[in-house]
């Protein structure tokens, strides 16, 4: 009979985590005309006037700008803009390798993002068809196909809903019911001891100390080669909230590598060993 895979999930950060900087920072600013710290200041100043949510003033911003540089905001010109991304090292071949090495140990590896950057700039990204679910800010688009609404903004505190829904595979977003439903542990299509969270910042924090304290695996990033990135990181450890920071090289054989793959090698060993013992029960 064949050998039943462990299911594992990892879910990523995209902005500082995957890529450098945030994704709107690459070709949207610039189309519109606006410098970064221009434009996150303004975001600031909003969201502090309004009392709003942030990814919900940014959103926002970002149509009223374009429509007042006649900049499209169609879907694909998001997609488009997304092309111009600069991934960090080793990042376009990380998830068939690391895939393909869970499967080897008998784990079923599946990736997942969770980010407050925009999920149609990400599908322009050349990694995009690599994840099981993308849980990112989207909009709504108009009958004509333009972007006319914020449809879901993911914020810091938002996002460990999302990991509650890898864990219970409750992935449709308009049913509030089953990610709030009552389920055994042992009944839970991914353990969160078999989850892995990877990222960067302190809208990563929640995330971070969710999968740490449920028993899984809470991984920081820097940006490699830059002075100074490992200090926030390395607080990140101090204060409890990850296990490890490391630089966003996701090559083979990088820090990274070798710490995923130790995961990957206890989650099999963990299934292993409780096998074991249950059968010693019987």
């Amino acid at each position: 009979m064949a050998r039943k895979h462990i299911e594992m999930a990892i879910a990523y950060d995209f902005d500082g985590t995957l890529a450098d900087g945030n994704m709107q920072e690459h070709q949207f600013l610039p189309d519109i005309g606006m410098k970064p710290k221009d434009f996150w200041a303004e975001v600031k100043r909003l969201t502090k006037q309004h009392q709003a949510d942030e990814v919900l003033v940014y959103m926002n911003l970002m149509l009223r700008k374009a429509a007042a540089a006649g900049v499209p905001v169609r879907r694909d010109d998001f997609k488009a803009r997304g092309k111009a991304i600069q991934l960090f090292e080793g990042v376009e071949d990380w998830f068939d390798r690391i895939t393909g090495y869970g499967k080897a140990q008998g784990v079923r590896v599946t990736h997942y993002l969770v980010s407050s950057g925009n999920a149609e700039i990400f599908a322009g990204t050349p990694i995009a068809s690599r994840f099981a679910q993308v849980y990112a800010s989207k909009f709504m688009f108009d009958q004509n196909g333009v972007a006319a609404w914020p449809a879901l903004a993911v914020n810091y505190t938002t996002k460990t809903q999302y990991l509650f829904r890898i864990n219970k595979g409750a992935f449709d977003l308009s049913d509030n019911s089953k990610v709030n439903q009552f389920v055994e542990k042992r009944d839970r299509p991914v353990p969160f001891e078999n989850m892995v969270f990877i990222g960067d910042g302190s809208t990563d924090i929640p995330c971070f100390r969710l999968v740490k304290e449920q028993g899984g695996l809470s991984v920081a990033v820097f940006k490699p080669h830059t002075k100074g990135a490992r200090g926030k990181a390395d607080n990140y450890i101090k204060d409890g909230r990850v296990h490890c920071a490391v630089p966003a090289i996701y090559t083979d054989g990088s820090e990274l590598d070798h710490v995923i793959k130790a995961s990957i090698n206890a989650v099999a060993t963990r299934a292993a060993l409780s096998g074991l013992f249950s059968e010693g029960l019987q």
